[in-house]
């Protein structure tokens, strides 16, 4: 299954390669060989493979590297100008290696390791659906004032957005674009917030705006319509509350529709681009990029994934999108001299293998200017799931723990939102987390519609609450073993950034 939710910051020491002045083009090392022509580029008996193809965003060099492209056994999907990314596809199994060639290429690599087919998210563990009779059982405990499912909701309460929604919902002029596997828009609580003009499917890398077609192919693809609830279900007497009531929400579906759900990096720079160009406010990425949990630059397929990935959130950034994504559920330090990934590549056989996460990179979480986000459960504890790591945390919020026992109805210490075909359910993970910072971002956006991403960043974490690092050993799960080390102090650390995000402070 896709890999819904996880990932860390680059530190301030980033390479040029991803310095936010060098956003349209800052891949050093473009190629000066002259374009290749078609009679050089006649092999087409390998897999069908999705490539991007990175060069100058001006309309002279796209033009000229696209005729190239042709030339080297490859077919245009489509050519992000504004931002100079080119979507190909190509059965030439040396396109890669003769693209990288081409006079203005700056970077060039394949997307995926396995053919194209006639995700990756981050929530840890399989949903709960909630039955008709233990929702009959909470809904006796709503207190007045409440949604029915309310006294579930122990993640409101915690950062006080039950009473932040009294004071200010959160306005319609703002909205939030859940970039995932497909929301369910007919769903009762998402219904009323729903903004159609501003959602797609990307799948493949291309926008399809035909009406519905950002909702999941089926009930497994689940994922993003408990996210769009948890930032904005309607407070209107059914089911759950969001976080921000009265914002709109959105769909970029960028998931695979089959049972992978796998997020490839065409799509991702898809939905980055549309949710730029659509006037979307605020984006939330409870996923990584597959196939690569870590992209390292000195690949040079992950090297173009990095470059593609962040011209196209940099550029919505550029056009006043804050980005939000998920840290994690690895329960990594995301700081540390060395980590292991055995799951990359997520689409074929992986390969285990030993990354720096200074120089391999979770995308989009470690790209510059997004808000990284880690997971807390009832008790304000790191969740035993997510990942870590002083200077890659920017804030943390509720995402749910299993270990941790709420006092409500059901004893759940997981999320409880909404489910497509008007289902609700629990789940946990850093992708649970994410929302709830998006939603806070979107009650500031709603108080403060000046504020662009940086200042928007800055509130999130000026209006923080900050536990500071456990006074002892942190045990997770409660096995009598350390689980990971807290580093910093009450300001800013490793396990919360700068605090868990404070709904009711943000509208105050």
């Amino acid at each position: 299954m896709a890999h819904l939710r996880s990932r860390r910051r680059l530190a301030l020491a980033v390479p040029v390669v991803l310095s936010l002045t060098a956003s349209l083009g800052f891949l050093p090392g473009a190629a000066s060989a002259a374009p290749l022509t078609a009679s050089a580029a006649t092999r087409a008996d390998g897999p069908n493979l999705a490539y991007v193809v990175n060069t100058r965003a001006d309309h002279r060099t796209v033009a000229s590297v696209e005729k190239a492209i042709t030339g080297a056994g490859g077919t245009v999907v489509i050519a992000y100008e504004q931002i100079g990314v080119i979507v190909v596809h190509s059965a030439d199994p040396d396109f890669g290696p003769r693209i990288r060639a081409v006079r203005g290429v700056q970077s060039a690599g394949a997307t995926r390791t396995t053919p194209l087919a006639a995700a990756g998210t981050t929530d840890e563990g399989a949903v709960k659906v909630l039955s008709a009779a233990e929702a009959a059982k909470v809904s006796r405990s709503a207190a007045a004032g409440q949604e029915p499912l309310e006294a579930d909701q122990w993640d409101l309460r915690a950062i006080g957005a039950d009473r932040a929604a009294r004071t200010d919902p959160g306005s319609k002029k703002v909205t939030v674009a859940v970039i995932d596997v497909g929301v369910d828009d007919t769903h009762p609580d998402i219904a009323p917030n729903f903004s159609a003009s501003q959602s797609a499917n990307c799948v493949g890398g291309k926008p399809d705006t035909t009406y519905g077609a950002w909702r999941p192919v089926d009930a497994d693809h689940y994922h993003g319509t408990h996210v769009a609830g948890e930032i904005a279900a309607a407070r209107n007497g059914v089911g759950v509350a969001g976080v921000a009531p009265g914002v709109r929400v959105s769909g970029i579906t960028v998931a695979e529709p089959d049972s992978t759900q796998l997020f490839y990096p065409e799509s991702v720079v898809c939905a980055f681009v549309f949710a730029a160009d659509h006037g979307v406010e605020i984006t939330n990425n409870s996923y990584y990029v597959d196939p690569w949990l870590y992209n390292c630059l000195d690949d040079p397929d992950q090297r173009a994934i990095v470059d593609a990935v962040n011209r196209a959130q940099l550029y919505a950034q550029h056009k006043g999108t804050l980005n939000v994504a998920a840290a994690g559920n690895s329960n990594d330090d995301l700081d540390a001299d060395a980590l292991a990934d055995a799951s990359s590549p997520d689409d074929s056989t992986p390969v285990p293998r030993t990354v720096d996460p200074h120089k391999c990179f979770d995308v989009p979480t470690q790209l510059p200017g997004v808000v990284t986000v880690s997971s807390t459960g009832v008790t304000g504890a790191k969740s035993y799931f997510s990942s870590y790591g002083k200077g890659v945390i920017d804030v943390a919020a509720p995402g749910g723990d299993r270990f941790q026992i709420p006092d409500t109805p059901s004893k759940n210490g997981r999320i409880l939102s909404t489910l497509p075909n008007n289902q609700y359910g629990w789940l946990q993970g850093t992708s649970m987390a994410t929302p709830h910072v998006a939603g806070v971002a979107a009650l500031l956006k709603s108080k403060y519609p000046w504020a662009g991403p940086d200042t928007l960043q800055r509130l999130l974490k000026a209006e923080a609450d900050n536990p500071g690092c456990p006074a002892g050993p942190y045990d997770g799960n409660g096995d009598g073993v350390v689980d990971a080390t807290c580093v910093g102090g009450k300001h800013l650390n490793g396990f919360y950034g700068a605090g868990i995000v404070n709904a009711l402070r943000a509208v105050r």
